[in-house]
């Protein structure tokens, strides 16, 4: 059997895990590393799912609850190392980032709840990701990037906000199912309209005015009909002499 999503996700918790650990005791190159090996399983469990048909509803709560994780243990972690190193309020910054970014998330699912769309922004969790990534790699910048990170993602927490209360204040349109619905009701409707002015003999009465019509506008067509006629009557008066008692 070979390696489910699930298990990678899980495998990236304890990575990530690891990480925060790592971070946190000050030894930030291993931290990056196990950070970014961390990310690798996030980015394989998506299509592992999917090229072995066990996507699911459940896998996608799961990953989703694994990324909000993984960045609270990253963040956790660097604040941790903040407090050993200086000691004053830049261990507040992690928390800060870790509270906007958490705003972004809870915004994006309470309106996907209600049925507008919230994606996108300034500092998304790739962003986030990778800027933590550039810390840890040059750490002297560390605090200089968080502030970035904060400011930013406060900026996509504002965008965000902006975006979802322009969707809410534009007239509701109808979603394409029902418009698909109404179209079928009317076009029902029409059919049964068009079947109740078919009444019986409908046929026969088209066929006689497409003869009539035929007949006037030919030249020929009033011969016709007298020919028909005098036909008609030849033969009900062969059929008198028949029936006339001999002497």
């Amino acid at each position: 059997m070979g390696i489910t999503a699930n298990q990678l996700t899980a495998f990236g918790l304890v990575v990530a895990l690891g990480a925060a650990v790592a971070i946190g005791s000050g030894h930030l190159g291993l931290g990056l590393v196990l950070l970014i090996c961390s990310a690798v399983p996030d980015l394989l469990d998506g299509p592992v799912a999917k090229a072995s048909g066990t996507a699911s509803p459940r896998g996608a709560f799961f990953d989703s609850v694994a990324d909000r994780v993984t960045d609270s243990l990253a963040l956790g972690g660097i604040a941790w190392y903040l407090a050993g190193q200086d000691g004053g309020h830049a261990a507040l910054l992690p928390f800060a980032v870790m509270a906007a970014a958490g705003l972004i998330s809870y915004e994006r699912a309470k309106a996907e709840s209600l049925g507008y769309s919230a994606k996108g922004g300034l500092m998304e969790r790739a962003e986030r990701m990778i800027a933590l990534c550039f810390a840890l790699a040059f750490s002297a910048l560390l605090v200089p990037v968080l502030w970035v990170m904060l400011v930013l993602t406060a900026g996509t927490a504002v965008q965000r906000f902006a975006l979802v209360w322009k969707q809410a204040s534009s007239p509701p349109s109808r979603p394409r199912d029902e418009r698909w619905r109404a179209w079928r009701e009317a076009a029902e409707v029409r059919r049964m309209r068009s079947r109740s002015r078919r009444t019986p003999g409908w046929r026969a009465r088209a066929r006689r005015g497409r003869f009539r019509r035929s007949a006037s506008g030919s030249g020929g067509g009033r011969r016709g009909l007298g020919s028909l006629r005098s036909g008609r009557a030849v033969r009900e008066d062969r059929w008198r002499l028949r029936a006339r008692p001999r002497p």
